[in-house]
């Protein structure tokens, strides 16, 4: 989300207050609200993706092939392990060059096909006018951090589908291994770098943050380490001119292994992130209704978008609770209320700062 507003300018209820907003450049990603009657609510947009629907995730953390998260995790799982398949010295002794590389090749179809649904899931996930029809398959949603991520990681996937597809018939050193193997194996790379430094940026809700309790810091972090491996074997990948050797080999082979383990790791907790349980939601947040003005800058309304009510059940990501009482100190960022505000404060024991992902 951008801090700028777009054509569709959203509206918000009268009166309500953006209390506090984080994110990265102009990319909104954490938002806190007061609202007149008190309640405050915490939104964050990686959240809010993964958990659109509201409803309780379908089958379990290892089976639920009705659901689009699972399929990411899995397509994405399947990918990386054949990358790292691809390199091991004794597959490749045992199976031979070609088969060798027809296993990249597959591999890269699979991150293509998660690319493509996490792609989707950003698109959907984007803010729309009430009513407006569902949006077609292909968008421009520059001022969305998530759609800039995904939208570059997808472009990655489709360069590594012809390095690795060019790589099963090109010759090592020839022209055409240089044009169609090496180039777009370094621009995928670049690619995936850019890619998962924006969702880093997402989830730490600026440069950098220390939210080791989080899965999707974990998720994005080694996604990032993924991206900085495979920059490495790209440009280790590198033919000397007038030869048939790579520039390192051994980085090149080591670069691929260490990022498909990190992409391997980041799938299989993306399973964990799609049935994690949200902080409960301590007080109902009211039904909008009233007069509505536009959105003020730097207040972006997000979590109440024009005609929009926020029973528990549609907004997952936005946590709420009511403002403290006088003997209860207000509850910062990451704070949840634990009973009722008229009942002396209970301290929370000193530890990490949380915001909506434990």
């Amino acid at each position: 989300m951008s801090r700028h507003t777009d054509a569709e300018e959203p509206l918000v209820p009268a009166q309500s207050e953006t209390t506090e907003e984080r994110g990265f450049g102009p990319f909104v990603t954490f938002i806190v609200r007061k609202r007149p009657d008190g309640v405050i609510a915490h939104w964050e947009s990686r959240t809010h993706r993964k958990h659109l629907s509201g409803a309780p995730a379908r089958g379990s953390t290892w089976w639920a092939p009705q659901d689009r998260d699972w399929w990411i995790g899995v397509l994405f799982a399947v990918g990386s392990f054949l990358f790292g398949l691809g390199t091991v010295p004794g597959y490749v002794t045992a199976v031979g060059a070609t088969p060798d590389a027809v296993t990249f090749f597959i591999g890269s179809l699979f991150f293509t096909s998660a690319g493509f649904l996490q792609y989707r899931e950003a698109v959907d996930a984007a803010p729309r006018q009430p009513g407006a029809p569902r949006r077609k398959v292909f968008v421009f949603l520059p001022r969305q951090i998530d759609w800039q991520a995904t939208a570059v990681q997808l472009v990655g996937t489709l360069e590594f589908n012809i390095s690795t597809f060019a790589a099963i018939f090109a010759a090592v050193g020839t022209a055409q291994a240089r044009h169609h193997v090496w180039r777009p194996d370094v621009f995928g790379s670049v690619c995936f770098l850019v890619a998962s430094a924006l969702a880093w940026f997402e989830a730490c809700h600026g440069w950098a943050a220390w939210r080791p309790r989080s899965l999707a810091w974990w998720i994005t972090a080694l996604n990032l380490l993924g991206s900085i491996a495979f920059g490495f074997s790209a440009v280790a990948s590198y033919v000397i001119p007038g030869t048939a050797e790579l520039l390192n080999e051994p980085v090149a082979n080591l670069g691929t292994f260490v990022g498909a383990v990190c992409f391997l790791a980041g799938a299989v907790l993306l399973l964990f992130e799609r049935t994690e349980q949200l902080p409960a939601v301590t007080a109902a947040p009211p039904r909008l209704s009233g007069p509505a003005e536009p959105a003020r800058p730097l207040q972006v309304a997000r979590p109440v978008l024009a005609g929009q009510v926020l029973p528990e059940t549609m907004l997952p990501a936005l946590v709420v609770q009511r403002e403290a009482g006088p003997l209860v100190d207000a509850p910062g960022v990451g704070q949840y209320v634990i009973g009722p505000q008229g009942d002396a404060g209970v301290p929370r024991p000193a530890g990490e700062t949380q915001h909506l992902v434990d």
